[in-house]
């Protein structure tokens, strides 16, 4: 059986000036069935072209707070560090890959991504900005392999179709979130306190991204396992 070669988009170091992976992000790729490649972080409109012809899907990392530009906002205090090689990478590279249909799967900083560079909002600080009657602890402590609340799955939606649920413990680390969701994706699960935790794409073959971090519990969480499996099969 042929493996799938999937693009893990890096994480970058400022103070290092350095590249820099989880291993949750290669390893859970890898134990699925797929080959994980860390690409580099160029602005290169061509090279980023080949790698999107090249690649038989992506993934888009954690990390660095989106720039508010590319959602049309000014910066605000709360706002995180920013990383324009990313922003401007994963732009293009975004664009690219949903004119291919290419399968990509978003995680924390992934989610905020597509839902920015389709038009939506979000939320620079969640503690600051989300006013809610419930309280629910989007930031949590070590270790983070430990589910701290809960998401709803919305049915007829692709996530409900690899979990089989309404409902799932999940992990959270994150500190912004979406405002106003693209026109372009449809929620597949909230949080109790109704924030978006999970958007696809629906009229591309897998187009999915989640708030939480399935890099760290995949092993541990049977739900965050298929979410491996399920996007490196659509990769194949």
């Amino acid at each position: 059986m042929v493996k799938p070669i999937i693009g893990v988009l890096p994480l970058y170091d400022k103070e290092k000036e350095s590249y820099w992976m989880l291993p949750g992000y290669m390893k859970g790729i890898e134990d699925a069935g797929g080959i994980p490649i860390m690409l580099p972080l160029t602005s290169d409109a061509e090279i980023i072209l080949k790698i999107a012809n090249t690649f038989d899907g992506f993934l888009f990392t954690g990390g660095h707070d989106i720039n508010p530009e590319l959602y049309g906002e000014e910066v605000e205090d709360g706002c995180g560090e920013m990383c324009d090689e990313r922003d401007i990478m994963e732009s293009i590279l975004f664009k690219q890959v949903t004119e291919l249909d290419k399968p990509a799967l978003g995680i924390c900083r992934g989610l905020q991504l597509f839902n920015a560079l389709l038009g939506g909002t979000l939320y620079q600080d969640i503690p600051t900005q989300l006013s809610v009657t419930v309280k629910i602890d989007h930031k949590q402590k070590p270790p983070y392999t430990e589910p701290v609340h809960n998401v709803y799955i919305v049915k007829d939606t692709l996530l409900y179709r690899i979990f089989q649920t309404d409902s799932l413990r999940v992990n959270s680390y994150h500190h912004q979130g979406i405002k106003k969701i693209s026109e372009q994706l449809v929620t597949a699960a909230k949080a109790e306190d109704g924030l978006i935790e999970a958007v696809v794409m629906p009229d591309k073959k897998f187009i999915l991204a989640v708030q939480w971090h399935p890099e760290f519990n995949y092993k541990f969480d049977a739900n965050n396992n298929k979410l491996f499996l399920e996007f490196v099969r659509a990769c194949k």
